[in-house]
């Protein structure tokens, strides 16, 4: 497993979970009624709204629902990568005395 200074995978999980909650929300939409309308099952909602755990597919389908699935179109673009093994930069250190002349 990577271990790297960024926002955790479950933080990612959860984070994603809350906006998917809060966006249901604001549409006034019911856990029932947006599985309903998404073809994912109540329980697959509930368990992702609470834990941040769903398959892909299912995420998709809700995205969809919400008016959300072009937001996928961004994930993975060329040219928008992090190497994670480069070596960190090394930090300048601040100088605490007067310069030199």
């Amino acid at each position: 497993m990577l271990d790297v200074n960024l926002k955790g995978i479950h933080e990612h999980m959860a984070d994603i979970a809350q906006r998917v909650r809060e966006k249901r929300l604001a549409l006034n939409l019911t856990q029932a009624e947006l599985a309903a309308r998404s073809g994912v099952s109540l329980a697959s909602l509930k368990r992702f709204e609470s834990s941040g755990r769903i398959a892909f597919i299912s995420l998709l389908h809700i995205a969809l629902v919400l008016g959300n699935l072009t937001d996928f179109e961004y994930l993975f673009q060329k040219g928008r990568t992090v190497d994670l093994f480069a070596p960190e930069p090394k930090k300048r250190l601040r100088g605490t005395g007067r310069k030199k002349p």
